[in-house]
């Protein structure tokens, strides 16, 4: 009985190191693939797109923030180094946006991309800006048209503003 055991122990070790050993020519097939659709005539430049792929492959395994590479895998099913391109500016932007402190522009941001950080980070950065801009303005019949057409975006109201006063 235990010489059974220790057969199908040793089986099933060999099977995941074969598994494990295919998966990775598989990964160096595709990345190696991806290279030459890139650059058919050039191997020079196959070389390095490979190289850049394996690293950014290799760095995309140690992402700790599973929804941002989903996010990431998502926007760039087969491109691994913008996959972490991706995920690296998705998590500066995730970490932005938790520092912000209009939570009334932070909502329109979050609510117009809920799952694209930077998307958000963009957007509070310049709906904060139209903000600013438009609680400054002196043509007050011009800024309450663009308000009452655009009540809940300040870009918006300040390219209306913008349109009407000058």
């Amino acid at each position: 009985m235990k010489i059974y055991k220790k057969v199908i122990l040793l089986i099933l070790i060999v099977f995941l190191s074969s598994s494990i050993t295919l998966f990775s020519q598989t990964i160096e097939s595709k990345i190696r693939d991806f290279a030459r659709r890139e650059y058919p005539d050039d191997r020079k430049m196959q070389d390095y797109v490979y190289n850049k792929q394996m690293s950014s492959y290799r760095y995309m395994q140690t992402v700790t923030d599973l929804e941002i590479e989903k996010f990431a895998i998502q926007e760039y099913n087969e491109d691994y180094s913008m996959q972490q391109y991706v995920y690296n500016k998705q998590v500066a932007s995730k970490s932005y946006m938790k520092t912000v402190t209009d939570s009334e522009v932070k909502k329109i941001a979050v609510t117009e991309y809920p799952n694209d950080y930077s998307m958000q980070q963009y957007v509070y950065n310049k709906q904060v800006a139209a903000k600013d801009y438009m609680s400054k303005v002196t043509n007050y019949n011009a800024k309450a048209k663009a308000v009452r057409e655009y009540p809940n975006d300040y870009s918006m109201q300040k390219y209306i503003y913008d349109k009407l006063a000058y």
